[in-house]
C-alpha cells in the first residue's frame, strides 16, 4: 500500500493537536492565576497534572500497542481529547479544571505514540527521518500558533482558550474514515506488550536515547512554561504578547525542520542531536542575562534551531533502533519519557522559582541541556558501534 502525502498529513494534523494540548495554555498560565485563586507555583500543576496523565497512560497503552489495529487507539484518543477541552471551558475551579487536564491526558497518550508508530509502519531510513522532519515541523507550528490562538481567544476569558481543542472532534471523523490501517499483521500469541519492550531497555543506544527523549522535553517546558513569567516581570508583556514570543521557537523550527534530512544524509544522527542540546543549553542560559527584547528574540530563535534539531533526529533514531515486533512498546516508553520530563520540568523548576528566583531557573536549564551536550559525545561511540554495546 502506497502511503500517500494526504495520510501523512493526517499524522502532521495529530502531532498539531499533540503540541497544543500543553502549548495553548502556556501563554494563558499567569492569567489564570487571579480567577483560579491560585499562586504562580500552582497553576504550573496544569500542566503537570496533564503530562503525569499523559505519561503513565502511554504505557497503559503501550502494553497493547504492538497487538491492535492503529486506529482503534488513534480515533478514541482524539475523541477523548477534543471532549475535555469542551468540558474545560465550562469549568470555574481549579480542582475541576485539573481533573479535565488529567483525562485529556488519556487523549493526548492515545495519539502521540501514534503518529511516531505509524511512521514506524511505512518509512525506513532517511525516508523515517524525513517523515519525521514533517512531523517536527508540525510540532512547530503547534508551538508558533498554539499559543497565538490560545494567548488571542484568552482576550475574550481564559477559558476561552478550551475551546480550540474540540476541533479534534470533527478531525477523528475524518481520520476514522480516510486513514488506512498499517498495522503488519503477526503472530502475537508471544507478544508480552510492555513488557516484551522493557526487555530491550537493556540495549545502552536505546535506554540512552529514551533519556534524550525526556531531557529535551524537560528543557521545551521550561521555556514554555517559564518565559512568558520571564517576559511580565521584565517587559510587562501580557498573554498576547507572551503568545507571540513564544512562536519565535516555532518559527525557527518550522523554517529548520525541512534542513534536517539534508544533514541527517550527511552526519550521523547521534552528532546532530549533540549540535541541538548546544544550541538549547547556551540560548536557555544566557536568556537571562540580557535586558534587550530583541537579544532575547535571537535566543529564542537559536532555541527553536537546537530544539528542530535535537528532537528530530531523537525520535529518528527510536524509530529506527527500536525491533519491529515491539515497537510500539518501546514508542509508548520513550513517549512517556518525554512526558515524563514535560512533568518534571515545572515540579523542578518551580522549587528553584520558589527558592532563587526565575534567573535561576534559566541557569539551572542551561546548564542542564550543555551537560546534555557533553554527556552525549561520550557516549557517541555506542551508537557508532551499536553491535559492541
Amino acid at each position: 500500500m502506497e502511503f500517500k502525502n494526504h495520510y501523512l498529513l493526517m499524522l502532521c494534523i495529530t502531532a498539531f493537536f499533540a503540541m497544543a494540548g500543553g502549548a495553548l495554555i502556556t501563554p494563558v498560565l499567569p492569567e489564570m492565576v487571579g480567577p483560579l485563586h491560585t499562586t504562580t507555583q500552582g497553576i504550573g500543576m496544569l500542566m503537570s497534572v496533564f503530562t503525569i496523565s499523559t505519561a503513565i497512560f502511554t504505557l497503559i497503552i503501550g502494553q497493547f500497542i504492538d497487538n491492535i489495529n492503529r486506529k482503534k487507539v488513534l480515533v478514541p484518543g482524539l475523541v477523548i481529547y477534543g471532549l475535555t477541552g469542551l468540558v474545560s471551558y465550562f469549568v470555574s475551579d481549579m480542582n475541576s479544571l485539573l481533573i479535565m487536564r488529567f483525562i485529556q491526558g488519556i487523549g493526548v497518550a492515545a495519539i502521540t505514540s501514534l503518529a511516531m508508530l505509524i511512521i514506524g509502519d511505512v518509512y525506513t531510513g532517511v525516508d523515517c527521518v524525513g517523515a519525521m522532519s514533517k512531523i517536527s515541523i508540525s510540532f512547530a507550528l503547534g508551538s508558533v500558533f498554539a499559543p497565538i490562538i490560545g494567548g488571542g481567544l484568552a482576550t475574550f476569558g481564559w477559558n476561552y482558550t478550551f475551546l480550540f481543542y474540540a476541533l479534534s472532534l470533527p478531525f477523528a471523523l475524518v481520520v476514522m474514515t480516510f486513514l488506512p490501517e498499517t498495522r503488519i499483521q503477526r503472530d502475537i500469541s508471544s507478544n508480552k506488550g510492555i513488557f516484551e519492550a522493557l526487555k530491550y531497555l537493556k540495549d545502552i543506544p536505546i535506554i540512552y536515547t529514551i533519556f534524550m527523549g525526556f531531557s529535551i522535553y524537560f528543557l521545551l517546558f521550561a521555556m514554555m512554561i517559564y518565559v512568558p513569567f520571564m517576559l511580565k516581570s521584565e517587559f510587562n508583556f501580557a498573554s498576547g504578547a507572551s503568545g507571540i514570543m513564544l512562536a519565535v521557537p516555532g518559527i525557527a523550527c518550522t523554517l529548520t525542520a525541512p534542513k534536517v534530512r539534508y544533514f541527517a544524509c550527511r552526519y550521523p544522527l547521534i552528532q546532530i542531536i549533540i549540535a541541538g542540546f548546544i544550541l538549547v543549553g547556551l540560548s536557555m542560559l544566557f536568556i537571562t542575562f540580557v535586558p534587550s527584547i530583541f537579544v532575547v528574540f535571537l535566543l529564542l530563535l537559536l532555541f527553536g534551531i537546537g530544539l528542530v534539531l535535537s528532537q528530530t533526529c531523537i525520535d529518528s533514531q527510536i524509530i529506527q533502533i527500536s525491533p519491529a515486533k515491539a515497537r510500539g512498546g518501546v514508542i509508548s516508553i520513550y513517549s512517556c519519557m518525554r512526558y515524563a520530563g514535560q512533568s518534571f520540568s515545572p515540579i523542578i523548576l518551580g522549587v528553584i522559582l520558589a527558592y532563587l528566583g526565575i534567573n535561576a531557573v534559566f541557569i539551572t536549564a542551561g546548564i542542564f541541556g550543555i551537560i546534555m551536550a557533553l554527556l552525549t559525545y561520550k557516549m557517541k561511540n555506542r551508537f557508532d558501534n551499536p553491535d559492541s554495546v
